[in-house]
């Protein structure tokens, strides 16, 4: 079996937690790797899972949000998303996350994909859904902390904002591009 074929696991020698928050962990961890060398120093940032929502509603208008990210200092439409509780399914998760930031609820759910933001450092899964026929029951119960607008757009415009590379949320921007090379391919039709 040549190399490429095994996993190539590394082994923890030892780990240190540097800090421990709710949506954030830290730690350090050596490492010694298949060939034997070690790696005193490699860090890893632990997240809870994650889930972001391609929601349309009944008349095919995208629900999507708008709002500031402090980190790149950027006001940017996105798509619903937000953390999975301790022990709390995606699916339950996104659901709850839908309902919490736009009041939309219901529709026909499925698994569009489930992707890592940096797998070599962060060691958490998002999982993105799509949820087609959604509609609105209730108003938007934003968190504390928490702070954006809920807008309905076309398929136009949200493809537009693909193309024009407005979209700096990776994690939004892979499930949407297959979301529309699906749905333009006809994929899953006869």
């Amino acid at each position: 079996m040549s190399t490429i074929d095994q996993e190539r696991k590394w082994r923890i020698l030892s780990s240190k937690y540097l800090f421990r928050r709710p949506w954030l962990t830290a730690r350090v961890d050596t490492v010694e790797l298949p060939d034997g060398r070690v790696n005193p120093e490699y860090y890893v940032l632990e997240y809870p899972s994650w889930v972001n929502v391609i929601a349309i509603d009944e008349d095919g208008m995208f629900v999507m949000e708008r709002q500031y990210r402090h980190a790149m200092g950027l006001t940017e439409y996105e798509l619903p998303c937000g953390v999975a509780e301790p022990g709390e399914e995606p699916l339950t998760a996104a659901r709850r996350e839908l309902e919490e930031e736009t009041g939309y609820t219901g529709g026909r759910w499925s698994l569009v994909m489930s992707i890592g933001a940096n797998p070599g450092s962060f060691d958490n899964m998002t999982y993105c859904f799509l949820a087609e026929g959604v509609r609105k029951t209730s108003s938007p119960r934003l968190d504390e902390t928490e702070d954006l607008t809920v807008h309905l757009l076309t398929p136009e415009q949200v493809f537009g904002i693909l193309e024009r590379d407005e979209l700096k949320q990776a994690l939004m921007a892979a499930p949407l591009w297959k979301y529309f090379y699906r749905r333009d391919r006809n994929y899953g039709k006869d």
